[in-house]
């Protein structure tokens, strides 16, 4: 079963039992899934959904964020409901180790010398990395290891 059907699938599975919040996050989800395949004229596949829930839980965090610094935590403790619920769709977070060992696998690879090659070595590991890992700690971690 794509991630598509699944996600179809968990919103009629809360509309029977009627959680209106769990429900409202995966509209939201569906919503901007929808959007996407309308505005680009394509059939999503697991990656295109992958991206799209990745952006969605980096604004949340952001909002959480502008929610606490304004004291309003019961719009906080919404938009981590919907992190907790969007998190489920999401493969399982790469370890360090993992992450470490995947850099150094594509810096490898790429024949990377400097940090002038930290785009053929991103190349490389977003495709991997996708969902699996933030890319922003990654880029830090590529940009140290080809610092060296």
């Amino acid at each position: 079963m794509s991630l598509k059907q699944q996600i179809t699938e968990d919103m009629k599975t809360a509309m029977r039992a009627k959680e209106t919040a769990r429900l409202g996050a995966i509209r939201l989800l569906l919503a901007a899934m929808k959007q996407k395949e309308v505005d680009e004229r394509v059939e999503l596949v697991d990656a295109d959904v992958l991206a799209i829930i990745d952006k969605m839980l980096k604004q949340r965090r952001d909002s959480i964020t502008q929610y606490e610094a304004a004291g309003r935590q019961e719009l906080a403790d919404v938009e981590k409901f919907e992190i907790s619920v969007l998190q489920t769709y999401m493969p399982q977070q790469m370890s360090e180790a993992e992450v470490a060992a995947a850099i150094t696998q594509a810096v490898a690879a790429s024949g990377a010398a400097g940090v002038q090659d930290m785009g053929k070595v991103m190349a490389i590991l977003k495709p991997q990395l996708a969902g699996r890992a933030d890319l922003g700690k990654v880029s830090g971690q590529v940009k140290a290891a080809l610092s060296k």
